[in-house]
């Protein structure tokens, strides 16, 4: 008769030695699933493990990417604020560029027409001096200046 103990320390007793081979099998295998056993819960939980830090990672990386678009946004609406802001500059400058051509325009045309009036009022003058007839008639004269003209008005009085 062979002596085995179990796993508590009782004895056992057994008759034939091919039992004593079946029960070590038995053994074996149920230390093998039981191996098995661990080792799957042990994949699954290092399966579910890496998961999370790779969706932690992904996270950190969707996180870091909004934070980037979102910079490059303002970046771009500040851009375009400068290039409107330059802009109406611009614009404002060519505007005060345009009245003041036109104000030049318009003051160098009066000018022009007042310059016109004076001669023809030396002209006049020349003639009336040639004709020596001062006590003859007397001149009276009426300027008016309007936006678009000069007028000048000459009255010749009889006494």
């Amino acid at each position: 008769m062979n002596h085995l103990k179990t796993s508590h320390g009782d004895p056992i007793l057994f008759e034939d030695a091919d039992e004593v081979i079946e029960l070590k099998r038995k053994k074996k295998q149920n230390l093998e699933k039981s191996l098995k056993k661990k080792t799957k819960a042990a994949t699954e939980i290092q399966a579910w493990w890496r998961g999370t830090l790779v969706r932690r990672t992904l996270l950190h990386a969707a996180l870091r990417a909004w934070i980037i678009q979102r910079w490059w946004r303002q970046t771009l609406v500040n851009l375009l604020q400068k290039k409107r802001r330059e802009a109406l500059v611009t614009y404002a400058n060519t505007v005060r560029a345009v009245v003041k051509i036109q104000s030049l325009v318009r003051m160098w045309r009066i000018h022009w027409r007042y310059c016109q009036v004076l001669n023809a009022i030396r002209v006049i003058q020349c003639h009336w001096a040639c004709q020596n007839c001062y006590t003859c008639a007397l001149l009276r004269g009426h300027c008016v200046v309007t936006a678009t003209h000069l007028q000048f008005h000459i009255e010749i009085i009889n006494p």
